[in-house]
């Protein structure tokens, strides 16, 4: 599950037709519903970027008759999961509180069954969580409607906002409570196939970039007007603990530094396992990969707040990072400083060293140092890539998004268990095997990223802290866990 993010107001968007693809489309900062119905057999729904902390948001209905509410779209996680109407977190009024995004009172809808009493249960590392039953409810998106689907009643939660997760049924918070995948239940993706929405439990992504007001998640079908040259097909790992799919973990297998001075390879322990997760803000990488690319950038680490932040002026730099997977001849992407550099809530300056009286921004890729912390490619990651979820065969594909456009030509998974349209296997991913010793990196693309070359952080103004933490606590990371700072 995810943690918590920022609130957004989403939009929805929603048509069916004959060629079983169901889609949804973002929109930044936009509410209210609008229909559309497409011959192609597109079902839209819009869902919100929500720019300085992170996260997607879709406007959604539950029960009968229909109550409104904004969901979290996660591609990390598996349960459909809303808030309680009852509960405290939701009945909240002090200081702009309370369940802004919806929430839903179970008692005023007429299909409200209970499947599973107290067995839903959500809990993060900071102490937030999300518990109640397990309902089986009507839920709409647009003109579309399942009836009778599974999800989570967050009854005893202090989250003020609900998921909607469509990862792996094996994901879902039922298998962590009872420890065995034989309790898991259709989710979103899988009863869309199963009720005829979709041909194969499957779906594109299409973020779009920072400052765009649009983009798409697309089950069923891919776009190829949505990004360029080729998507390439990479192999999903199996969690290594259970031997089953249940994240979309897959090889990284390079990462390059380049701008207007040179290009360096950044040196690594790779393969790196990470994982495709939207319902991330950061991208988190081990901590000797991390710290190189924050050389390169000029970024400082600052325990204080326990994140790297550099000044907001390098979100003009013209240089990029290069990601690649499964080994040679895998696809690659780049990402450009402009998708990296992200605002604090509060303008906030450093106050002494080289960057004295710069505006001070979080920076997009962070570390984790655990050796056993799963590492994560999040939205700072996902906004310029093209990536198709197959979940049937156990594969991603991946391209260079192609940003703002406006141009659209669906193709649908034409039956299940298809192979993703359009996509051809990576040629070497079964001779990717993990590197020896890393060498020792070079920097001498940097000079292209900045002026001088990252120094030593200058303390912190103490007095500041309060503001850059109000923007911070927030935000998400993927696979269960939370990070408080």
């Amino acid at each position: 599950m995810k943690t918590i993010a920022t609130f957004a107001a989403g939009a929805l968007v929603a048509s069916v037709a004959r060629a079983q693809v169901v889609q949804w489309d973002i929109h930044r900062r936009q509410t209210g519903t609008r229909l559309v119905r497409r011959q192609d057999g597109t079902v839209t729904e819009v869902i919100t970027n929500e720019k300085l902390r992170g996260g997607y948001f879709a406007s959604c209905t539950v029960g009968t008759p229909p109550q409104n509410l904004t969901l979290q779209l996660d591609t990390g996680s598996s349960d459909i999961w809303v808030p309680s109407s009852s509960s405290s977190v939701c009945q909240e009024t002090t200081d702009n509180q309370g369940c802004t995004l919806g929430s839903f009172d179970e008692s005023a809808s007429t299909s409200f069954s209970v499947v599973g009493q107290s067995e839903f249960s959500i809990s993060y590392v900071d102490g937030s969580h999300s518990k109640g039953d397990y309902i089986a409810e009507t839920f709409g998106i647009g003109d579309v409607t399942l009836t009778n689907l599974t999800m989570g009643l967050g009854v005893n939660t202090d989250i003020p906002y609900g998921l909607v997760g469509v990862g792996y049924v094996a994901s879902e918070a039922i298998v962590g409570s009872t420890r065995s995948t034989s309790s898991t239940y259709d989710n979103l993706p899988v009863k869309m196939q199963k009720e005829g929405l979709i041909a194969t439990n499957a779906y594109s992504l299409w973020l779009n970039d920072l400052d765009a007001s649009t983009g798409s998640i697309l089950f069923g079908g891919i776009d190829t007007e949505k990004y360029q040259g080729d998507l390439t097909r990479i192999n999903i790992y199996k969690d290594s603990r259970s031997g089953v799919f249940s994240s979309f973990t897959v090889a990284l297998t390079s990462v390059q530094a380049s701008s207007p001075s040179g290009t360096d390879s950044l040196s690594s322990e790779f393969p790196i396992p990470v994982v495709l997760d939207s319902g991330t803000t950061f991208s988190y990488l081990p901590t000797d990969l991390a710290e190189q690319i924050w050389q390169e950038v000029g970024a400082s680490y600052y325990a204080e707040v326990n994140l790297s932040l550099l000044p907001c002026s390098m979100g003009n730099s013209q240089g990029h990072f290069s990601f690649g997977f499964g080994g040679s001849g895998g696809p690659a992407i780049n990402v450009t400083m402009d998708e990296l550099v992200l605002p604090l809530n509060g303008v906030t300056r450093f106050e002494d060293g080289p960057n004295e009286g710069e505006v001070i921004c979080q920076f997009g890729i962070q570390n984790f140092s655990s050796s056993s912390a799963t590492f994560l490619l999040g939205d700072t990651f996902l906004r310029s890539a093209y990536v198709v979820y197959d979940l049937v065969n156990n594969q991603v594909a991946i391209a260079p998004t192609d940003f703002n456009s406006t141009t659209s030509n669906v193709v649908a998974f034409p039956s299940l268990g298809a192979q993703i349209p359009s996509a051809t296997a990576a040629p070497n991913q079964a001779e990717v095997t993990q590197s020896s010793s890393p060498e020792t990196p070079s920097y001498g693309a940097s000079g292209g990223f900045k002026d001088s070359a990252a120094s030593l952080p200058p303390p912190l103004d103490l007095s500041k802290i309060a503001i850059m933490g109000a923007s911070m606590s927030l935000v998400m990371v993927g696979s269960g866990f939370f990070l408080l700072f």
